[in-house]
This record gives C-alpha cells, sequence and structure tokens, in this order.
C-alpha cells in the first residue's frame, strides 16, 4: 500500500507543479508547462526507468500531435476571427447580434452556449472557445467573463465533440456497443447540461439575480440540448448527438429571443446599447449594421457559414467526401518504446486545413487583399506563440506520463485501494485524464479499460463506469491549461492563465464532486 501511494503522489507531480506555478507562483502558462515537462522527464527516467531515448521520442511524439491537429485549428480558428475584425466584418455581424437581443445573457446563451457547442460538436480542438469567446468580447463583453463562460459551456459538449471522436474512440478501445454507450453518456450528463447555462448567465450577470426575466430562456437552451442529444444517440449514433443539439438548441433559441419584447435592464444590457431588446446594442453603428442587407450579412458571415458547409460536407455524413480526403494521410511510428504505437496525419480532412481554407476564401468574398491576410495570419501566429509553446510543452509532457507508466500508476492506486468505492473516482479519472492532455479523446483512451476493468472487479455496469469517465471529461475539460491558454491568447489575456484557472475551478470541482455522487448513488441503484 505504501509503495502504490508514493509513486501516486510521484506520478501526480508535475501536475500539481502546473497548478501551483500558474495560481500561486503566478507563472505564465509557457513557462509552468515548461518546468512540467521538465519534472515529468526527471521522474519517469529516475524513478520509472524510462529510457532516454524512449522518453525523448515520447515528448517527440506529443509536440508533433500538438502541432497537428491542435495548433493548426487553434491558429485557424483566431486567424478567421482577427481576419473578420480587420475587413470591419465583425461589425456588421455584432450589429446583426444585438438586433436580435442586446441583453448580455441572451447573446452568451446564442454564442458561447449554441454556437460553440456547435463548433465543439463539429470540429473541437478548442475552437469552441477561442471562436465564442472572441466574438463575445468584440460585443462589449469584460475579456475575462468571455472567456470563463467558453470554457464553462465547452465542457459538456466534449464527450461528442469532433463528430462524437471522443464517444466512438472508448466504445472502440472497451468493446462496447457505441449506441448503448452514447445513450448512458446522454442520460449521465443531461442534469450538467440543464445546469450549464443556467451558471454561465449567473456568471455574466453577476449572480443568481441574473436569472430574473431570462430563466424560461435559459432552462429552453440546456433542456433542448439534453433531450436531442438523448434522441439523437438512441436514432442516429455517437457521431452527432453534439451537433443535432446544438442546431436544436440554437433554432429554439433564437426564436424565443426573437419573440421577447421585454425591457433588457441597465444592468445586463451592452455598453452603448438601447435598452428595448430589440434593438441593436453595439453603438451608433449597430442599428445601421442590424438591419444590413442580405449580400452584406452573407459577406460578414461569409468565413463562419463556410465553416459550417464545409466542415458538414466532409464530415462522415458525407462518405462520398469525407472518404476520399481522409485518404490523404501519413501513419508513422515515433515512439521507439513501442512499435505499435503510430501517430496519423491526416493532411487535408483535418478542422485546422479546412478552417484555415474557409477564412481565406472569406477574407477574399470580404475584399481583403492576400497580402492583408498573409500579415493577419503572421499576426495571429504572433499572437498564438506563447500559447503555441504551451500547447507543445502539455502534449509532450501527456505522452510521457502516459508511455512511462505514470498515469498507470495513478489508476492503479484508484483501483487498488478503494475497492467498492471506486465509482467514486471514475470521473475524477476522466477529468484527470482531460487536464493533463487538453483531450476528451485521449483521457479514453488512457483511463477507458481501467474504467472496464474496474466495473468488472466490483460488479458494476461497464456502460456506466464507462460512461462515467466521459462524464468526468467535462469537468477536466474546463480546466485544462490547454483550453485556458487558448482562451487567454483569443482574447488577448496572455499571462492570465493562473487568474483564470482560478476563476473556473471553482466550476470544474463542483461539477466533478456532483458527478462522483451522482455515479456512485447509480451504482447503488443499479444502473
Amino acid at each position: 500500500m505504501g509503495q502504490l501511494l508514493l509513486m501516486f503522489v510521484l506520478a501526480l507531480l508535475p501536475i500539481i507543479w502546473l497548478v501551483i506555478a500558474l495560481c500561486v507562483l503566478g507563472l505564465e502558462a509557457h513557462r509552468a508547462s515548461l518546468g512540467a515537462l521538465a519534472t515529468c522527464a526527471i521522474l519517469a527516467a529516475a524513478v520509472w526507468g524510462m529510457p532516454v531515448p524512449d522518453l525523448a521520442t515520447a515528448a517527440l511524439e506529443g509536440v508533433l500531435m500538438a502541432l497537428w491537429p491542435i495548433v493548426i485549428v487553434i491558429v485557424a480558428a483566431v486567424f478567421t476571427y482577427n481576419l473578420t475584425v480587420h475587413t470591419g466584418a465583425m461589425e456588421t455581424i455584432k450589429g446583426m447580434l444585438t438586433s436580435v437581443s442586446a441583453d448580455r445573457r441572451v447573446l452568451v446563451l446564442l454564442i458561447g452556449w449554441c454556437f460553440g457547442g456547435f463548433l465543439e460538436g463539429m470540429a473541437g480542438f478548442g475552437t469552441a472557445v477561442a471562436i465564442p469567446a472572441s466574438m463575445l468580447m468584440a460585443l462589449g463583453f469584460d475579456p475575462l467573463l468571455a472567456i470563463l463562460s467558453c470554457l464553462l459551456a465547452n465542457g459538456v459538449p466534449t464527450m461528442f465533440g469532433s463528430i462524437g471522436i471522443p464517444t466512438t474512440t472508448l466504445a472502440s478501445i472497451t468493446g462496447l456497443d457505441p449506441v448503448r454507450l452514447a445513450v448512458t453518456q446522454a442520460l449521465q450528463v443531461a442534469p450538467f447540461v440543464i445546469v450549464t447555462p443556467i451558471l454561465m448567465v449567473m456568471l455574466v450577470g453577476g449572480g443568481a439575480r441574473a436569472l430574473r426575466g431570462v430563466l424560461p430562456i435559459t432552462l429552453a437552451a440546456g433542456i433542448s440540448v439534453s433531450l436531442s442529444e438523448v434522441v439523437a444517440a438512441q436514432f442516429v449514433g455517437a457521431d452527432l448527438p453534439m451537433v443535432v443539439a446544438a442546431v436544436v438548441s440554437l433554432g429554439v433559441t433564437f426564436l424565443i429571443a426573437l419573440r421577447s419584447n421585454a425591457e433588457v435592464p441597465a444592468a445586463y444590457a451592452l455598453a452603448g446599447g438601447d435598452e428595448t431588446g430589440g434593438e441593436g446594442a453595439g453603438g451608433e453603428a449597430a442599428p445601421a449594421n442590424g438591419s444590413a442587407g442580405v449580400g452584406e450579412a452573407l459577406r460578414a458571415w461569409c468565413p463562419f457559414l463556410l465553416i459550417f458547409m464545409v466542415l458538414v460536407l466532409t464530415s462522415k455524413l458525407v462518405p462520398f467526401v469525407h472518404e476520399p480526403l481522409s485518404a490523404l494521410r501519413s501513419t508513422v511510428n515515433v515512439y521507439s518504446g513501442d512499435p505499435e504505437a503510430t501517430l496519423t496525419f491526416s493532411w487535408v480532412n483535418t478542422p485546422g486545413v479546412l478552417i484555415l481554407a474557409c477564412g481565406f476564401v472569406g477574407g477574399l468574398v470580404q475584399g481583403c487583399p492576400p497580402a492583408d491576410m498573409a500579415r493577419v495570419l503572421v499576426a495571429t501566429i504572433r499572437q498564438m506563440s506563447k500559447t503555441i509553446v504551451t500547447m507543445l510543452c502539455v502534449l509532450a509532457c501527456a505522452k510521457v506520463m502516459g508511455y512511462s507508466g505514470m498515469i498507470a500508476s495513478v489508476a492503479a492506486f484508484f483501483v487498488g485501494t478503494l475497492g467498492t468505492l471506486y465509482p467514486l473516482v471514475a470521473p475524477i479519472l476522466g477529468a484527470l485524464g482531460t487536464f493533463v492532455t487538453g483531450s476528451g479523446t485521449s483521457s479514453e483512451v488512457l483511463f477507458g479499460t481501467v474504467q472496464e476493468q474496474a466495473a468488472a472487479s466490483i460488479d458494476a455496469d461497464p456502460y456506466w463506469l464507462c460512461a462515467a469517465n466521459s462524464l468526468g471529461v467535462s469537468a477536466g475539460k474546463m480546466l485544462s491549461p490547454q483550453n485556458i491558454a487558448i482562451g487567454t491568447a483569443a482574447c488577448g489575456l496572455i499571462g492570465k492563465d493562473g487568474e483564470v484557472m482560478g476563476r473556473i475551478a471553482r466550476y470544474a470541482f463542483g461539477f466533478v464532486a456532483a458527478m462522483a455522487l451522482f455515479v456512485y448513488a447509480g451504482v447503488l441503484l443499479g444502473a
């Protein structure tokens, strides 16, 4: 028992360092993550006996995985937003959005929750934080609140993100039926889906009093997602629950907002806006932009409409497009410790390439010269440079922890010491995996089989415990340093990662505690 505990504590040291460095010492994320990688490398070599060549190639695999597809998709997403600002199209978008509602509480639901959920369902990899947070900031939201609300919104959709890859991956490695697994996940996450929009409104409105007057639309935004996810999981499968749910929720929320004639209290109206819910709130230019003609509106929204159409057309929904593009890929073995450990690079059918292409085409439609677009792209890469370093270090650290056995030591401690109380930590493992890697899929790979084996050892339903891993992913995604770095870079708050982590931690810890009790109760009731 003492050996298990010692190895458990040592395995967590890189994570402990990262939290202390960000939240206590106030280090910038890229410096903190470099320290975490160094700590991880020393422990992997000295305690777990990882050979130096294996250590180096494990870290290299993490770096390459971070670069492609994660870094490219984040750069592409922020570039698209920056380009719409550069061309002036964002002013038109702002005017149109505020013509629907000048209420910050409603706009955070439409942009952060509904649109962000769609981006997570289709693309993932941080796009659901970068783009909505940038748009909210452009509308006049406090940048910190914009980031926090989008981090909160990005948690619960993650299990069905990127066309359901985390769920289908979990089903594949455990041998569970993907449809039954997806339905179990949708039922487990439903209460947290309904609660999340309520918390978002309270966050941007400054407390529970902010729900006054908008509780019906807030509940509709959450309930429409939860019901749609269950139905889509049952009748469509594991790939599309979040995409279907986001589209349904966007339609429901938009229609309710459009039909509302209630006055917007001054405390919740956008700065410089009219307080009559149906008028623009973006200053003097907002009314004109809100009544933009069809051509002007299409030009302004062009990059985002293209992203929507291209992501759908290249997804599994359209196999005759998806399959040929997906075939343009390379598979390599980077990690020297296992010839079976491969890394696949999709050169065309990956969200980063597709979003970048849509950004350039959208810029041309908006009349932006190619030279200007190139300058915006270079400026975006500079803007994201520290975030890129953070992501490279975090993914390298995650790979070293995984290959060396550090992650296995964490799992072994929980499984070996808790017995029938294990369900209490099942979602905590899912959260831990996502915190370290920034990826729901990676968390499923790290701990999916652990959850299945634990279910067998305590005679619990494997679908319930494996779904609990995905449930925990929701909390870990909010708190992931990688996701936080994406948000701070997109909103110009680089160096504020520790402050963001400290603020979002209360939600993440609250979620994971409630999830632990919920999962344990389910096991006791025979779920």
